[in-house]
C-alpha cells in the first residue's frame, strides 16, 4: 500500500527496501541477555513480576521498532513537531502533581497504580528527531549548516536540557549534551561551535559550583572516584560493591544465576542502572566483553547508516542516536569499573526499565527508517 501526500510518501512492504538485519539482531540478542540478566538479578523469592514487567516491555518496544522501521524517514519528517511538543509536555509534567520522585529525581509520571512512565527517557527520542531539522534541512548551495541551523537547535535542545534540570536528573541531562555534540559533528558545523559548547559547559559548571548548587552527594562522589577506598561504606559503598562484584566473577564467571554477590544483593540497584555487575560476575570478563562488543558493532552499524544516508537530516538523525546509546554504554559500564562518578544512567537494552527499553528499541527502529529510507532514493 502507498500513501501519497504531497511531496511526502508512506510506502509499506512490499515496497520497501531490506532493513539492516545485523542492526535488529544486535539489538535482539542485547535484550534477550538483558532479560537473563534481570532474571538473575530479581529472582530471589519467587517473584517474577520485574521479569515479567521487562518482557512485556521488550515486546513492546520490538512492535515499535519494527512499525517505526516501516515508515519514510520524510513522513517522520512531518511530524516531528508533533513529537517535540508532546516531549515537551511530559517533561514538565513530572513537575506537577503528577510526578513522582525516585530516586532523588523527579522523573516519573504515574498513570494508574504500578503503571509510570519515565519522559526523558522518550525525550532523547524527541530532540534526536527535532535537532537533525535545523542541521540537516540545507539550502540550496550550503554543504553545512549556517550560524541561524546551529542557534535555532541550540535553542530546541535547550528547553528539555532544561526542564530535566529541574527534577533535577544529572544523568540524562549528560546524554542531552552527549547528543548535541554528536550531531553537530556530524552535520558538520563549524569547529568554533563545539568550543564555545566546551567553554558554555566549563563556565556552567564553575557558576553551579560557586552558587552552591552542586549537590553535597555529587560532590562526595567526585571525591570517591578519585579516592576509591576513602568512604566504602558509605557513599563510595555502590562503587565499592560494584568493582567486588565483576572482579568476583575472574574471567568466565560464575555461571547464570550462580552469584553470590548477585544473589545476596549487595549492589544496589543491580537490575537497573548496575545490570553490568551481574554480568561481571555471573559471566566473566569475558561474557562482559562480548556485550560491549556487541553494543560497539551496534554502534558501527550506527554510524555506518549515517555514513551512507543521502539525506543530510538522516545523517544527523543517526548521529544523534548513536551519540546517545555509546556514550550510555560509556557512562554506565564505566562507573561500575571506577572510570567515571556514579550516574543513573542505564545499560542500553540491558538494565531493566521499562521506558528506556521501549525508547532504545525505538532509536533503533528510526536508525532502519534512515537506512531503508536512503536505499529507496533514486
Amino acid at each position: 500500500m502507498i500513501l501519497l501526500s504531497g511531496r511526502q510518501r508512506l510506502v509499506w512492504a512490499p515496497t520497501l527496501a531490506a532493513p539492516d538485519w545485523i542492526l535488529t539482531l544486535l539489538a535482539l540478542a542485547l535484550s534477550v541477555v538483558g532479560l537473563l540478566l534481570v532474571w538473575s538479578a530479581t529472582r530471589m523469592g519467587g517473584d517474577y513480576s520485574l521479569l515479567v514487567r521487562q518482557a512485556v516491555s521488550v515486546g513492546i518496544g520490538l512492535v515499535l521498532m519494527w512499525l517505526v522501521s516501516r515508515v519514510d524517514l520524510r513522513v517522520l519528517r512531518a511530524y516531528v513537531p508533533v513529537v517535540y511538543v508532546l516531549a515537551l509536555v511530559s517533561l514538565a509534567g513530572v513537575l506537577t502533581p503528577l510526578g513522582v520522585r525516585v530516586n532523588g529525581a523527579h522523573s516519573w509520571i504515574v498513570l494508574a497504580p504500578g503503571v509510570q512512565f519515565q519522559p526523558s527517557e522518550f525525550a532523547k527520542v524527541a530532540l534526536a528527531l527535532a535537532f537533525a531539522v535545523p542541521l540537516g534541512e540545507l539550502r540550496d548551495g550550503q554543504r553545512r549548516p549556517g550560524f541561524g541551523g546551529v542557534v535555532l537547535a541550540l535553542a530546541l535542545a535547550a528547553v528539555p536540557i532544561g526542564l530535566i534540570a529541574l527534577q533535577p536528573d544529572l544523568g540524562t541531562m549528560l546524554v542531552f549534551a552527549a547528543m548535541v555534540t554528536g550531531s553537530l559533528l556530524v552535520s558538520g558545523a563549524p569547529k568554533r561551535w563545539l568550543l564555545v559548547l566546551f567553554a558554555g559547559a566549563v563556565g556552567a559548571g564553575v557558576a553551579a559550583w560557586k552558587l552552591g548548587l552542586v549537590r553535597p552527594y555529587q560532590i562526595q562522589r567526585l571525591l570517591v572516584l578519585a579516592n576509591p577506598a576513602s568512604d566504602p561504606g558509605g557513599v563510595g559503598y555502590n562503587a565499592a560493591q560494584a568493582r567486588i562484584a565483576i572482579g568476583s566473577g575472574g574471567l568466565y564467571g560464575k555461571g547464570l544465576f550462580n552469584g553470590e554477590q548477585t544473589a545476596g544483593h549487595f549492589v544496589p540497584e543491580q537490575h537497573t542502572d548496575f545490570i553490568f555487575t551481574v554480568a561481571g560476575e555471573e559471566l566473566g570478563f569475558a561474557g562482559a566483553a562480548i556485550i560491549v562488543l556487541a553494543v560497539g558493532a551496534l554502534l558501527w552499524r550506527g554510524l555506518a547508516i549515517a555514513r551512507r544516508s543521502d539525506s543530510p537530516y538522516g545523517t544527523v538523525l543517526a548521529g544523534g542516536l548513536v551519540s546517545w546509546i555509546a556514550f550510555q554504554t560509556f557512562v554506565n559500564v564505566g562507573m561500575t569499573v571506577g572510570l567515571v562518578p556514579i550516574v543513573g544512567v542505564p545499560l542500553p537494552f540491558v538494565s531493566y526499565g521499562g521506558s528506556a527499553t521501549v525508547a532504545g528499541l525505538v532509536a533503533i527502529g528510526l536508525l532502519q527508517a534512515v537506512h531503508r529510507t536512503r536505499a529507496m532514493e533514486p
